[in-house]
């Protein structure tokens, strides 16, 4: 039944895609960074505990919206071992962005961590530069993101080009608000791995201070340093610890991932 509800959801609202989009002009974006297929899996430490496993796979289905393609993104996260029993963690998180524009047409979130849970559901209309947020209507900039379809359009900048401190900016809907998403570029270095050392380049995202990090730069994260782009390594100093991302498996990249054993 649930499935039939969300299939009729995701019809209805490529009708109104449709109708309301049939005199837009979409951007086009060159994209040889990932394509459908592609699956990212990560560990997920919490001090010294292996704590979570995480996954972001593209599908290889296309959905259409309207008359549009999409690739559907897939982000889940699942808590393992003694972690899972004192801090359940159960996320997903999924985004159907335009094949061409790397835009979002549909994005949900589905948090469940240690007891907590938060559902959110937004749907973008483009043309009228809008998004609806769990039912609040929001203003939005043009070519706006979501959470995950920012980090994959980021991945098709020219980010290997650029240089010591550059900022890239992607404007993202975060939490029913608009957000200005920076990465800043801190040089390349390189990364030893389980599939050898990898030569990646360094970006610390600029955060809001507040509710979990202590400082705006205490998320470092290292993409390989070729077309795929993709995230190798991230750490983060948070107000109650500090967390570690390490790339475990990967599978359907775009392009060959250069390592040098």
């Amino acid at each position: 039944m649930k499935l039939k509800i969300a299939s009729t959801f995701i019809l209805f609202l490529g009708f109104l895609i449709t109708t309301t989009a049939q005199n837009h002009v979409f951007r086009s974006v060159v994209n040889e960074s990932f394509k459908r297929g592609e699956k990212l899996t990560y560990k997920i430490h919490y001090g010294f505990l292996d704590a979570v496993s995480a996954t972001i796979e593209i599908k290889e289905e296309n959905k259409k919206f309207g008359d549009r393609n999409t690739m559907h993104i897939v982000g889940t996260g699942i808590s393992k071992g003694s972690f899972d029993f004192f801090f359940k963690v159960r996320d997903r998180y999924e985004s159907y962005i335009d094949e061409e524009a790397l835009i979002p047409w549909f994005f949900g979130r589905r948090v469940d961590e240690g007891g907590y849970k938060m559902a959110q559901d937004y749907t973008f209309n483009h043309s009228k530069k809008t998004c609806i947020a769990n039912g609040k209507n929001v203003n939005c900039v043009e070519n706006v993101q979501d959470m995950i379809s920012g980090f994959f359009y980021a991945r098709t900048l020219n980010l290997g080009a650029a240089s010591m401190n550059q900022l890239f900016t992607v404007p993202t809907i975060v939490d029913g608000e608009m957000f200005n998403l920076q990465i800043k570029f801190k040089g390349r270095e390189t990364v030893k791995t389980s599939f050898g050392k990898i030569k990646c380049l360094k970006f610390v995202p600029v955060l809001q201070k507040g509710r979990i990090f202590k400082h705006e730069e205490d998320l470092i994260v290292w993409l390989t340093d070729d077309k795929n782009h993709i995230p190798v390594k991230a750490k983060a100093d948070i107000l109650f610890g500090a967390i570690k991302l390490e790339l475990i498996n990967f599978s359907g990249l775009a392009n060959p991932m250069m390592a040098i054993k």
